[in-house]
């Protein structure tokens, strides 16, 4: 499997890249250290299927750059991966498109944790983002973390597909399509989706599925 790695420090990257590789058998790890270089990159590779992408590069914004990604790698999920840790930008970035989201300041041991979990089909998120209460202590994770299948929940198997798409920062017209079905169809479906997971929104449909550690596209 290929993974690109989108970062403007070199060094950062040859490091992420020599840790990967040890870690995880058969991934191909790309590079880039700019957006352009990013969608260069996926134009000479298009079976690129996970991207790891720095909010902070020098010709443009990532929360932007997302979008951009998203429509010139359909197939691929998007793991932001940045210094910035304020719950806001974390949310910007997945109603952007982020599949996850990885703080620059975890260890190496946690960083490779979040990229097993995604791998797996997993969406990893910060801790900070899966609390539930302000009143939890810094760090801790909501009682309710624990794994949960979608049979769990009570999804039928074209909803944990709705999702799964949804997750990879899908809109419902793309949706419609990978799924043959109509958008009615999937809004039908992401109403049911937001009454089983309690939530409101595409973004707080996200972060429940980080919260409740489900397992929706392995890659």
């Amino acid at each position: 499997m290929k993974l690109l790695l989108v970062d403007d420090h070199a060094l950062l990257r040859d490091g992420l890249a020599l840790l990967m590789a040890q870690e995880f058998g058969g991934l191909q790890v790309l590079q880039a250290g700019t957006v352009a270089e990013a969608h260069a990159a996926l134009r000479a590779e298009p079976d690129v299927r996970l991207v790891l992408l720095d909010l902070g590069l020098p010709d443009g914004d990532g929360i932007e750059a997302l979008p951009q990604l998203r429509e010139a790698a359909p197939a691929a999920v998007l793991v932001a991966l940045s210094a910035d840790e304020k719950r806001e930008t974390i949310l910007a970035a997945i109603a952007a498109g982020a599949a996850g989201y990885i703080p620059k300041t975890s260890q190496s041991g946690v960083m490779l944790e979040a990229l097993r979990f995604v791998l797996s089909g997993g969406v990893y998120l910060p801790a900070a983002v899966l609390e539930q209460r302000a009143s939890e202590r810094p760090g801790a994770v909501a009682a309710d973390v624990a794994q949960r299948s979608s049979e769990d929940l009570g999804l039928s198997p074209r909803q944990v597909d709705v999702l799964r798409l949804l997750v990879e920062g899908k809109s419902n017209k793309l949706i419609a399509r990978d799924l043959t079905m109509s958008e009615s169809t999937v809004k039908t479906h992401l109403e049911a989706l937001f009454r089983r997971l309690s939530v409101n929104s595409r973004t707080q449909a996200v972060v429940a599925a980080a919260r409740l550690g489900l397992r929706l596209n392995p890659l």
